[in-house]
């Protein structure tokens, strides 16, 4: 199976803190990656050196089999939602798809219509996205995501304040592209539970390293007492 992220002993240093130290991690295509890490563990910061948002200190990444960090490059080939969405609250969920698709040179409307509908968003495509919840907010950061059709992309706790409805929809969607467009997704995530509904195969960070990486079929015990044993710590089922 073709290798689309490897990380060779990536390093990440503030000062005297390593937050990501000398991590070797490999992302297969059409997987669903679950990182799972406590808060403050690395997930966060892996994720923005593997997008381009942040420099290593120290070693490679390998994406699609070479070494570029070219910003357009980046931008047809991996859908990010790092953090909160980047979209504009006075504006309805088209626009934002519009805009962001003339920023790469799209202008197809019925490419913007299938990407809201993609996300369940298509009939409050025309509603300004302050009026929205926050598990609109979230489809409408991964239909920002899938603009440009990438190959990869990467989720950070995309779950995170949603209710249970809210989590059950974002799952239901990443499976979907996942399994329909053989979209290969990496998502952060502390919440075991949820991540063992959907990954493929899991990397465990503590404290800035990569404790070990994993298929699910590998697994003989329940994901969070592996976890537990494996760093002597809690984690949210």
């Amino acid at each position: 199976m073709e290798t689309l992220v490897q990380t060779n002993n990536l390093t990440k240093q503030y000062g005297q803190h390593k937050a990501v130290n000398n991590v070797n991690l490999s992302v297969r295509k059409g997987e669903i990656y679950g990182l799972i890490g406590r808060n403050g563990a690395g997930k966060t910061t892996i994720l923005r050196l593997i997008s381009g948002l942040a420099k290593p200190t120290n070693g490679s990444i390998s994406l699609f089999g070479q070494n570029s960090r070219d910003s357009i490059y980046m931008q047809k080939h991996i859908g990010l939602l790092i953090e909160t969405p980047g979209i504009y609250l006075d504006m309805s969920a088209r626009d934002n798809v519009k805009l962001k698709c003339m920023a790469i040179g799209i202008s197809n409307n019925s490419y913007i219509a299938e990407l809201l509908k993609n996300v369940g968003l298509s009939a409050v495509d025309k509603k300004k996205v302050k009026c929205f919840s926050v598990g609109m907010k979230q489809r409408l950061g991964i239909a920002l995501a899938l603009v440009g059709n990438p190959e990869l992309v990467i989720l950070d706790e995309p779950t995170n304040g949603l209710d249970p409805q809210g989590i059950a929809e974002i799952r239901e969607i990443i499976v979907q592209l996942n399994t329909e467009k053989n979209i290969t997704f990496i998502i952060s995530s502390h919440i075991l539970g949820e991540l063992s509904k959907i990954a493929t195969c899991y990397g465990i960070i503590e404290k800035g390293e990569l404790k070990r990486q994993f298929l699910k079929t590998e697994l003989t015990e329940d994901l969070e007492e592996y976890f537990l044993s494996l760093t002597g710590g809690a984690a949210h089922a």
